[in-house]
């Protein structure tokens, strides 16, 4: 019985360019009887171990070196084996035969992977612990369709890519092998041998857990890692419209919300867990600087949590907590699209922290970043020695502006990906909702370039086709596993029908950020109060166009970093003022139509801006006027998720009704606000000049009395007192194109927030 392999096949051992090297190492039936050929590069000596009877027969060494071969000539049938392995320096090993063990992979999931309908490739691809034909280890799958070789490297081989090359799996494109023996916490890459001959070291793109920065490395996990006890949130999402509740939302960045003195060890950490990175570690930081360290997922549900509903918010967003290599992108520029980073604890960790937030009725949207990745070489650029993930041309393919590569949305592997991993958070991870980043940039060619320096689509226009039919099949697809979860558009465009359904020719988003109104209330808000008579069309422009759209109104990081100054510290005039404007400014931002975002440190007034290095400056509380700013905004976070008028309606006309905006003059705008019931009816006054007044004449829908339920110029938050203690009775003089009026005390800088008494009148409407 001849065992000896060809000339061919021997130099491509050698070489390590088989791409199907079980195809000739392992156990196989020659002329029906059993062989066994080992490869062990940098074995002195192999033999191999009957697993039944536990008898050692030695193995004959062949060249190449490594090879290693036996024949059975008495035994027709397959045995259990393990190879007893002496190295060339003297060390020894039992070993299991990696090539032993049929594919981990079927011929559907390759199929649905190559079609982009693979809605759950996580659970193929990547690394999988599991036990194969009854052996314990780990099972490796890849998309590298040109690589010349693809192996599985790691301490567990001294990182050496010719002892585990993996087999191509027909014309799929993608690499598999069950390495038998690895265990959780086990690091690992991928080598690539790329057409050109080089080799890159790769992480895992379907990685669950990856070093902590700086380190690359992907990192052997368990997806089954977490007992969730939130069935009675997630029942309570599944029912209901998700509209017509109220959405107040507190984004933070999770190394920068608190941190805590380096010395101070995390009470949740066990023996073999690491310590959360210290900042002192971050670029740019020296060691004198500061003595904090990041606070754990764990230690985040013991002060964030209690925290988010002390304040009555009902989600918190987190910006991007996927694995990046680079603290200063704030987390936007993802090498680890399936890792929740290192830098926070385990995925489990973050499993507990979501679980805890829905137990204390509070959603978790996480910031998700489709739009690009970064170029880093252990990541997903060039992969396999080719433009896989993006595109070749750099005029489709490169965001020059962010040093970034561009998605390749018109090949359905890489929607794959992307789709598949938007399942994953929502499947494994329960999130509630996904921020979309950057879609403006998805949908336009040209977005950030100069004339000439992009492609049109084959119509010669300029909309990006192949990312429009991936948002659509995106949208589409979540919703078809989770119907009342929300995928929130940040786009900054006048793209048409963002949050239609795609069956009607919209993109399918749930929500959109109002970018617009957020720009012109910035602009407004910083412009000095003698001006603003002049600039009163940027607070009311926004309700031309505030219904057609599902919005979120958003007060995000972007407006408090980079020289823009933190919202306090926009506001015009000196020290109370500028509380007082902001005070105002708050009751707007919660009285206007849409759902609500608020960037952490807003809430009590941080004055300098957001650095992404350092916590919150939380010390300010202990200043009268930060910490009545916060009780302000707790207050006004108490209204918008318990007044039906404030959250109803936010994205229909019905819901919203002018009483005046037009007195310029004056820098005042009057306005209702209702929910489906229109007695659930509150009207807002809000004050922009510095001028207050004694006796304001505005016009009122019902003839009744007007209760003032909520003054930022209150005394308890800080402001002048100049409130209307006592119900108001509205007139039967006509004003401002109402039936009745009301006389109001209006402080400077204020909003006013009346609720009428509506309990004598009946379901017909009255005063539309």
């Amino acid at each position: 019985m001849k065992t000896s392999l060809d000339a061919n096949t021997r130099s491509l051992l050698a070489k390590g360019l088989h791409t199907n090297p079980h195809a000739v190492l392992g156990m196989h039936l020659v002329h029906d009887r059993v062989a066994v050929r080992a490869w062990q590069p940098g074995a002195a000596t192999v033999s191999l171990r009957d697993g039944k009877t536990g008898e050692i027969l030695p193995m004959t060494p062949e060249e190449p070196a490594g090879l290693f071969t036996s024949q059975f000539p008495d035994r027709k049938e397959r045995f259990s084996y393990q190879y007893v392995v002496t190295t060339l320096d003297g060390q020894s090993f039992e070993t299991e035969d990696p090539y032993r063990f049929w594919p981990t992979l079927s011929e559907y999931d390759l199929h649905l992977f190559n079609e982009g309908t693979h809605h759950k490739a996580f659970e193929k691809l990547g690394c999988h612990l599991k036990e194969h034909d009854g052996v314990a280890g780990a099972s490796f799958a890849v998309w590298a369709p040109a690589a010349k070789r693809v192996s599985v490297v790691g301490t567990f081989n001294n990182w050496n890519g010719r002892r585990h090359p993996m087999r191509r799996m027909g014309a799929s494109g993608v690499w598999e092998i069950f390495m038998p023996g690895l265990c959780k916490g086990d690091v690992y890459k991928y080598e690539i041998l790329t057409p050109s001959g080089e080799l890159y070291l790769k992480a895992d793109p379907f990685a669950f857990f990856a070093e902590r920065p700086s380190q690359t490395a992907s990192v052997c996990w368990d997806l089954q890692n977490h007992t969730w006890r939130d069935r009675a949130w997630m029942t309570a999402r599944a029912t209901g419209d998700p509209f017509q509740k109220p959405l107040n939302i507190y984004e933070i960045h999770p190394g920068s919300w608190r941190q805590a003195p380096a010395d101070q060890p995390d009470p949740h950490a066990g023996p073999g867990d690491s310590p959360s990175r210290i900042v002192e570690e971050k670029e740019g930081v020296d060691a004198g600087e500061t003595g904090f360290r990041l606070l754990s997922w764990l230690e985040l549900k013991d002060s964030l949590i209690p925290y988010l509903v002390e304040m009555h918010y009902t989600h918190v967003e987190l910006m991007p907590i996927m694995e990046h290599p680079y603290d200063g992108s704030w987390g936007y520029q993802v090498t680890g699209f399936y890792a929740p980073t290192a830098r926070y604890g385990k995925p489990e960790d973050l499993k507990e922290f979501i679980d805890a937030c829905h137990r204390m009725n509070i959603g978790v949207i996480l910031d998700w970043v489709p739009a690009h990745f970064p170029k880093d070489g252990h990541g997903l650029a060039r992969f396999d020695g080719t433009a896989l993930y993006e595109h070749a041309d750099p005029r489709q393919g490169e965001h020059e502006q962010w040093g970034t590569h561009i998605f390749n949305y018109g090949r359905r592997e890489v929607r794959n990906f992307l789709i598949a991993n938007a399942i994953y958070w929502f499947e494994q991870f329960h999130v509630d909702g996904l921020r979309v980043d950057a879609v403006a940039s998805m949908l336009y060619l040209d977005y950030a370039r100069p004339s000439g320096d992009w492609i049109p689509n084959p119509y010669g226009g300029r909309e990006n086709i192949a990312a429009i039919d991936f948002i659509r099949q995106l949208n589409h697809t979540v919703y078809r596993y989770f119907p009342n979860v929300m995928m929130i558009a940040e786009e900054s465009t006048s793209w048409p029908m963002v949050t239609k359904p795609v069956q009607t020719g919209g993109l399918g988003f749930s929500h959109k950020w109002n970018m617009g109104w957020m720009n012109d209330f910035l602009k407004y808000m910083s412009t000095d109060t003698l001006y603003r008579k002049n600039f009163q069309n940027l607070l009311t422009f926004s309700l031309m166009y505030a219904f057609r759209e599902n919005y979120v109104l958003v007060l995000s990081h972007d407006e408090c970093v980079h020289g823009k100054k933190s919202f306090l510290n926009r506001m015009p005039g000196d020290y109370r003022q500028q509380f007082a404007g902001l005070r105002a400014a708050y009751g707007y931002f919660f009285a206007h139509p849409g759902k609500k975002l608020m960037f952490m440190g807003g809430e009590f007034g941080q004055f300098i801006e957001w650095r992404y290095k350092y916590g919150l400056d939380w010390l300010l509380l202990e200043y009268a006027l930060h910490r009545q700013m916060q009780d302000c905004v707790r207050d006004l976070n108490a209204m918008v998720c318990t007044e039906k008028a404030l959250y109803e309606l936010d994205s229909s006309f019905d819901g919203f009704e002018w009483v005046d905006c037009d007195d310029v003059e004056h820098s005042i705008l009057t306005f209702l606000r209702k929910g489906q019931d229109w007695r659930d009816m509150l009207m807002i006054i809000c004050n922009f000049s510095t001028t207050g007044f004694d006796g304001y004449r505005v016009g009122a829908p019902l003839d009744t009395t007007y209760t003032e339920v909520l003054n930022t110029d209150d005394e308890k938050y800080g402001g002048s007192g100049f409130c209307n203690r006592e119900p108001l009775t509205a007139d039967k003089t006509p004003w401002q194109r109402k039936p009745f009026s009301l006389v109001v005390k209006i402080p400077p800088l204020s909003t006013l927030i009346l609720r009428p008494d509506t309990s004598k009148y009946r379901l017909k409407q009255i005063g539309k």
